[in-house]
């Protein structure tokens, strides 16, 4: 029970079998209702043939009584002694009909007692009329005695009235034999029957599951081999079946692929830390050694510029890291006029003054310090390109809002407009130590956009535009 094919095929086989256990039941329950019903009927139909005699006087015996093997037929009267009874016929359940002389003829009546006074058929001074049969008939199971033959039998009770209104009691039964061997054989097909329909159902539905199922042993041991092998660019086989086993190798392999894009994107992000990490440091290292070496020669504005870019670069990827880790922004609610403003007001050794625009009373909820960190960023970038003009504008554009920082410098061709939001990348003009920075800054600011539910993008050749959900 250990595989889901084992499971699945006893699952099916015990539902099987409680649902054929159950229909089988109620079908030899119909039966036997049906047959028992069918012998009620035609011992009826003996017992009043025979009190119709009765009640229009024919004379005990001379009474045209049915074979007994058949239907037994016993007429008593009220005190219970036999008027006439069917040939060969003995007792009637585990009674002798006896002092009854043996009839000659099929349907000749004998008289005599019956061993036990009973009258099942007396329903008192509420009976019949003189010459009348009875309405009423009682029906009840019990053995008869047939030359020696017991067997059981369905016997109908009805009462009738001769003429001078003398009753008598008609006791008329019908053989439960065939009914019972109908449903012995009924039931004995059934027993040799369910057996092989269950071993049927569990061999189908171990092969159709183990044919459904192969389809994931093929993505299990794909996945397995690639752990593995550690190949991220292998992918599990895709089966032509459009359905939840094929959505499964396609969603694996959508993982696979984020997984891959997300593992090469960190080597690359280790690798180009460790190229930028290593220009500062080895430059600080250097000027160190040369003033320990020769202190009069020692650039001590370089070493703080190495080591103020080091603590820059070691900000920017930490930062980068923990949004990498899925660390989401507070949620408080910022005046994006009144950063803009306060940013401003910090940026007094700007190379050229920024200027504003319209300046719209707008709320975006988010983290006032990433937030800001993305507007000095784009000043940053704005400052480094600018010719003589940096412009700060904040607009409401129905529920967005937007800044936007523009500059008067050459403007991002429209072939790198989206290749600059990547990590570590510098246009060409930007390479220098002293202008170029490490190219994570529109990074960062198009990561915060984005986490923050907004856009980034070049507009216009020299237009930054941040879009943001408005608050509330």
């Amino acid at each position: 029970m250990g595989s889901v094919r084992a499971r699945a095929a006893a699952g099916a086989t015990v539902v099987v079998a409680l649902a054929l256990l159950a229909a089988g039941t109620a079908v030899l329950l119909v039966l036997r209702g049906n047959l028992q019903d069918q012998a009620g009927l035609q011992a009826e139909v003996a017992a009043r043939e025979v009190a119709a005699q009765i009640a229009t006087g024919t004379a005990y015996p001379k009474l045209d009584l049915p074979d007994g093997e058949d239907h037994p037929v016993v007429v008593t009267d009220e005190d219970g002694r036999v008027l006439a009874a069917g040939e060969d016929v003995r007792a009637v359940d585990g009674r002798p009909v006896r002092g009854v002389p043996e009839a000659g003829g099929g349907g000749a009546g004998r008289s005599g007692d019956v061993d036990d006074e009973d009258d099942d058929g007396d329903d008192g001074p509420g009976g019949p009329r003189p010459g009348e049969v009875d309405g009423d008939v009682h029906h009840r199971d019990g053995t008869a005695d047939v030359d020696g033959t017991v067997a059981a039998y369905r016997f109908a009770v009805v009462e009738a009235k001769d003429g001078r209104g003398a009753k008598a009691v008609v006791r008329a039964g019908s053989a439960l034999a065939p009914e019972r061997a109908a449903v012995g054989s009924v039931r004995t097909a059934m027993l040799i029957g369910l057996p092989l329909l269950l071993v049927v159902v569990a061999g189908v539905t171990w092969l159709v599951t183990r044919r459904a199922l192969r389809p994931v042993e093929g993505i299990r041991s794909e996945m397995a081999a690639i752990t593995a092998s550690t190949d991220l660019s292998r992918r599990v086989p895709v089966p032509s079946s459009r359905d939840e086993i094929g959505r499964l190798a396609r969603t694996t392999n959508e993982t696979l692929a984020a997984l891959e894009t997300s593992v090469e994107r960190q080597r690359r992000f280790v690798a180009d830390a460790s190229h930028e990490l290593r220009s500062p440091i080895a430059s600080l290292r250097t000027q160190l050694e040369v003033g320990v070496a020769h202190p009069e020669l020692l650039d001590v504005p370089g070493a703080v510029a190495d080591t103020v870019r080091l603590q820059r670069l070691a900000a920017d990827l930490l930062l980068l890291a923990r949004m990498d880790a899925g660390e989401r922004p507070a949620a408080a609610r910022v005046d994006l006029a009144a950063l803009v403003r306060e940013e401003l007001s910090q940026r007094a050794g700007d190379r050229i003054p920024a200027t504003t625009g319209a300046l719209a009373g707008v709320e975006v909820a988010g983290s006032r310090g990433q937030l800001g960190r993305v507007l000095g960023n784009l000043l940053d970038n704005a400052q480094r390109h600018a010719a003589g003009e940096v412009r700060v504008a904040v607009v409401r554009e129905g529920e967005w809002a937007v800044l936007r920082v523009e500059d008067d410098g050459p403007g991002v061709p429209e072939a790198d407009r989206e290749r600059i939001f990547e990590r570590f990348v510098r246009l060409d003009d930007a390479r220098a130590r002293d202008d170029g920075g490490a190219g994570l800054g529109l990074a960062i600011a198009r990561d915060v956009a984005v986490r923050h539910g907004g856009t980034l993008a070049v507009r216009n050749r020299a237009v930054f535009e941040l879009r943001l959900p408005v608050a509330g």
